[in-house]
């Protein structure tokens, strides 16, 4: 990106962000991103009494979303048919139920909950949901990845055609110079497992010692089991769109990347309990083995 470069900090979706771009953003573009991200929440944050997401969990109904939700669910289908239902949007009741609740009381029940199945809880059309009975949604294996693009979306239209926006480490770069991204070690944030080189492209990370609490309870939620997952403890997708990026960051949890690959073309790192590491020959850059 040329420089000088300008830097946009704020808070959204309770993640620090910050967008990146070589002239600083005028005021109208600035008030525009925060609208959207606020619509974007007050859509699916299942932490906001006032949201879509919460209505939903108090009857069963029919209800409209965006149209812009139909790539998200589209994702979700396609994740929780790749995964025999390991990636669930159903997993809200329990992540609340083991402690990561809107209190963050971060106290585990002592009776879990199950984590519906797909069918059985709701049907999906491209634009309605049609719950069989209340459902607490959460959409974070992709909702932030998402969101990234359509703050992204609002820069293209606004005429800015290079930027990095950096969503708390959901990353999606657009221009000449690539972003060499440092892929961190999940056990010692002063250290890294490799590096990548960023260009025209989305990077995601995910791990289970981000939003961990107690021993074991961290937010990578095994539909099946609903238990947090503990095989593979960190995961880098590298893809053209920071939703399928970050969509594919949860998946690689559960399946490995060849489970994938008939669906979409991405780039990848895992990182499993044991130490070792699964990655992408084709990575731009190197892994530190």
């Amino acid at each position: 990106m040329p420089s000088p470069e300008s830097t946009l900090r704020f808070e959204a979706i309770g993640a620090p962000w910050r967008i990146d771009t070589p002239e600083p953003l005028g005021a109208d573009i600035q008030a525009e991103i925060a609208a959207r991200i606020d619509s974007f929440d007050r859509t699916y944050s299942r932490f906001r009494d006032d949201s879509l997401v919460s209505r939903i969990n108090t009857v069963p109904g029919v209800w409209q979303f965006p149209p812009d939700a139909a790539k998200l669910f589209d994702l979700y289908g396609t994740l929780y048919t790749r995964t025999g239902g390991a990636v669930s949007p159903l997993v809200g009741e329990r992540m609340e139920n083991l402690g990561y609740d809107r209190s963050y009381s971060l106290r585990a029940a002592s009776t879990p909950t199950r984590v519906p199945a797909w069918d059985d809880a709701f049907a999906w059309d491209g634009q309605r949901l049609s719950t069989a009975r209340p459902v607490l949604l959460d959409v974070g294996a992709a909702g932030k990845g998402y969101l990234v693009d359509i703050v992204a979306e609002l820069l293209r239209e606004a005429g800015v055609t290079s930027y990095v926006v950096d969503a708390s480490g959901d990353l999606l770069h657009r221009g000449d110079i690539p972003l060499r991204v440092a892929l961190e070690h999940p056990g010692d944030s002063s250290k890294a497992i490799g590096v990548h080189n960023l260009q025209n492209a989305a990077l995601c990370a995910s791990a289970s010692n981000r939003r961990a609490w107690g021993a074991g309870l961290h937010h990578i939620i095994d539909a099946i089991s609903g238990e947090p997952t503990s095989q593979v403890i960190a995961t880098w997708a590298i893809a053209d769109s920071t939703l399928v990026a970050d969509g594919l960051a949860t998946g690689l949890f559960f399946r490995g990347a060849g489970d994938f690959s008939s669906d979409f073309t991405f780039r990848y790192v895992r990182m499993f309990a044991n130490g070792s590491i699964e990655y992408s020959r084709d990575l731009m850059g190197e892994i530190f083995q």
